[in-house]
């Protein structure tokens, strides 16, 4: 009996992930209200929410579902595929029509924004009770992804993320598939894309892959961010490392550092 009274006191942990910094505050500040809830960190996009998740094993995660790139429903599918742990989910959401009719069935809860404190405390209510029955939320989720894969327009994967690139005094926008790679010298970030080149908006490489697809763009080097899709040539370099030549009309050639040499046979299969 007093084993039951002390797991019904355990602290959930919990990480929010929000793109929006009022939202995660507005989250936070509500959550405070809520002894049994212990935020254990909070992200800004999908790729800090599976590295968090990773690191922390949450019991439960507030996520946001509209973040560019890596959205709330690819976090789900990166988790699933890497096998990690998969905590209780409360989808924040600005949708009111079929996903949430998905979410009713498959979520731990989800919450419309603006928030409600009200609409807080049930999701809470409804996490503890997964969380103390031990209810594994493995199926649910993978059936959730299913369904919202299956033509939910809605919830389709974010559209195309467009780069700023500004070139003399014009500025362009470009289809971050387009580019090819981006370096940083000097504090400013030059992107090289198919057709143009210009000085992006954004003032560091993480910035920049916060909204990208981490599948996709990788860092070999602290001063570049390539698109993996355009690298032409993998060239062995100096002491075991190696050089990528890309497909740009220069057939530029970015070092890859050695911490990032392991990461490159992952990628590339070598």
């Amino acid at each position: 009996m007093l084993y039951f009274v002390a797991a019904s006191l355990m602290p959930i942990n919990t990480v929010i992930v929000d793109d929006e910094r009022p939202a995660r505050d507005e989250l936070a500040f509500l959550l405070k209200g809520f002894p049994e809830i212990n935020v254990v960190a909070q992200g800004k996009n999908g790729l800090e929410a599976v590295a968090l998740i990773k690191e922390h094993d949450p019991d439960l995660v507030f996520l946001d579902v509209e973040m560019p790139g890596l959205n709330g429903i690819g976090v789900i599918k990166k988790l699933v595929e890497r096998k990690l742990r998969l905590p209780q989910i409360v989808f924040a959401t600005a949708y009111d029509h079929y996903a949430v009719q998905a979410f009713e069935v498959n979520a731990v809860d989800y919450v419309l924004k603006p928030f409600d404190k009200a609409r807080i405390a049930r999701a809470v209510q409804r996490a503890k009770k997964m969380v103390d029955a031990h209810t594994s939320p493995v199926q649910r989720l993978e059936e959730l992804v299913g369904q919202l894969g299956a033509g939910a327009q809605e919830l389709r994967e974010a559209p195309p993320i467009k780069l700023l690139l500004k070139t003399g005094d014009r500025m362009l926008l470009v289809d971050a598939e387009d580019m090819i790679y981006a370096s940083i010298e000097d504090g400013a970030i030059t992107i090289h894309a198919r057709e143009s080149q210009g000085v992006s908006n954004y003032r560091t490489v993480e910035e920049l892959m916060a909204g990208l697809d981490p599948a996709i763009f990788w860092r070999p080097h602290r001063s570049y961010l390539v698109n993996i899709n355009h690298i032409r040539e993998v060239v062995p370099w100096f002491k075991s490392s190696f050089m990528l030549k890309m497909n740009d009309k220069q057939g530029s050639e970015i070092p890859v550092s050695r911490g990032q040499t392991r990461r490159l046979r992952e990628l590339l299969k070598l």
